[in-house]
């Protein structure tokens, strides 16, 4: 293992168990691994698992609000804007990595200054990524409908339910950033809050504006967006009030770390960045699998691999929340100069993430016609078409946890350029070469898509792992 870096002061004998006695500050000091690891991920899994509920709740409502071929219409345009929808978070995503980054070195370092500027910077940042993320959807979404190829029916739901999605953007990344800088300086309870409140406003309206008597209610896919933007607004009003209302311990707002600062937000921008291009690579990536989904015989083949998702997003749940604890330990024991903890902590998020989201996995195989039936009721044609991908899904749990926490928490520590280099070449080889050649050579399944994105991320688990155990990414700069 690569010689500590540990402050003046640690013990010899520490530093030969490889494992240095640095203790953080600020919401973990004092705690032992094991329990900075439950405080950082409990708060971001009850986030995960409301979110959850609400993805879930827009595809029960889609679900019941038409039948027959206007069901499978609904349910297309709704596969085909939760894809969209994750092209939108690319720009803000990217700067909410930066600040994460940034915020969780400058917590290990007790620079509480450095943290709340940053914090004050990704707020401005964000609402900038925001707007051009609006800007480029509204912009590209006939364009992609017709890149994707839905039916005329599915293509009008899609674009009416984009479009008014869109106007969310400056508030979900303003959102996102101030969320990741709290999180980064290890308060993870506050985001909890703010994001309650969004899917709380979002869950209720779209029920609303879908279900209720006129006027309020029979808006259709319009509704469900109308309650997601209505939603991050709420959220964001609610996270700005309790930073500025922050306690002594946490973050907080002041006039001079709000005025734009061009050196702090070039540290940020450094570390989003090609994280930035590596997400954008990526969902055109899988855009082009949505494009050959689309494209297949089977009919409801789009809305069938929705459904499918949405059911493995069960497992995304714990993953992410053990990844969001893994990320801002690797930062602040970059941040308090400690190599032996910052891997000694991802390394037991690896572990934990491994073990539950193969549990998970074991649940799908034995629940899959339970859970498909919930979300699609009485539909013959969607439980035939997705059962077996959860089947593919819980095979490939272990290593997809492996992806979702070694990238996470070198991202943490700032080696965004090296989990973009790798992504991409087994991403391409895979969900474009292979699926191109299958495509065109084969008369390629539903389920033949997902065993090559099975492929895809056993390739990367190995990779990662490999990086990790070389330990360069602990180099990073930020």
């Amino acid at each position: 293992m690569t010689a500590s870096m540990s402050k003046p002061g640690t013990s010899l004998e520490a530093i030969e168990r490889g494992a240095a006695e640095v203790e953080l500050g600020g919401r973990l000091a004092g705690l032992s691994l094991p329990r900075q690891v439950l405080v950082l991920a409990l708060w971001p899994l009850l986030e995960q698992i409301l979110a959850f509920f609400v993805g879930m709740t827009d595809l029960l409502i889609s679900g019941r609000m038409a039948e027959g071929a206007e069901r499978v219409a609904v349910l297309d345009a709704m596969g085909l804007g939760g894809y969209v929808g994750w092209f939108f978070n690319i720009l803000q995503g990217a700067v909410a990595t930066g600040v994460m980054a940034l915020v969780s070195r400058a917590t290990g370092g007790r620079d509480r200054k450095l943290a709340n500027r940053a914090l004050g910077q990704g707020l401005w940042l964000g609402i900038t990524a925001g707007f051009g993320s609006l800007i480029i959807l509204q912009a590209g979404i006939p364009l992609l409908i017709h890149w994707i190829g839905l039916s005329p029916a599915a293509a009008e739901q899609a674009e009416i339910y984009l479009r008014i999605l869109a106007i969310s953007g400056p508030f979900s990344g303003a959102l996102f950033a101030v969320n990741a800088g709290l999180r980064g300086s290890g308060d993870t309870r506050t985001p909890f809050l703010a994001m309650i409140v969004v899917n709380v406003v979002n869950m209720t309206l779209s029920w609303i504006f879908v279900f209720s008597s006129s006027p309020l209610g029979g808006h259709g896919v319009a509704g469900i967006a109308g309650g997601t933007v209505i939603g991050w607004i709420a959220g964001l009003m609610t996270s700005l009030l309790l930073v500025g209302h922050g306690k002594k311990d946490g973050l907080h707002w002041n006039r001079k770390d709000l005025r734009p600062d061009g050196v702090t937000m070039g540290r940020i921008l450094r570390v989003g960045m090609p994280q930035a291009l590596e997400i954008a690579g990526m969902w055109m990536i899988h855009a082009f699998g949505i494009r050959v989904i689309a494209g297949l015989r089977d009919e409801g083949a789009l809305g069938a691999h929705i459904l499918a998702i949405r059911v493995e997003s069960m497992s995304f749940l714990p993953g992410f929340a053990i990844a969001t604890a893994a990320a801002a330990l690797a930062g602040q024991y970059l941040g308090a100069q400690s190599r032996d903890m910052t891997v000694k902590a991802v390394r037991l998020c690896w572990k934990s993430a491994v073990v539950v989201m193969s549990m998970m996995g074991i649940f799908f195989v034995f629940g899959r016609e339970m859970l498909i039936g919930w979300m699609a009721p009485d539909s013959e044609l969607h439980l035939h078409l997705a059962e077996p991908l959860l089947v593919v899904c819980a095979l490939t749990q272990p290593f997809f946890a492996t992806c979702i926490i070694l990238k996470t928490s070198m991202r943490g520590a700032g080696a965004t350029p090296i989990v973009m280099r790798w992504s991409f070449g087994s991403m391409l080889f895979y969900r474009v070469l292979l699926l191109w050649m299958l495509q065109h050579f084969t008369q390629v399944t539903l389920t033949g898509v997902w065993i090559v994105f099975g492929l895809d991320l056993v390739t990367q688990a190995a990779i990662f792992s490999r990086l990790h155990f070389k330990e360069k990414w602990l180099d990073a700069q930020v």
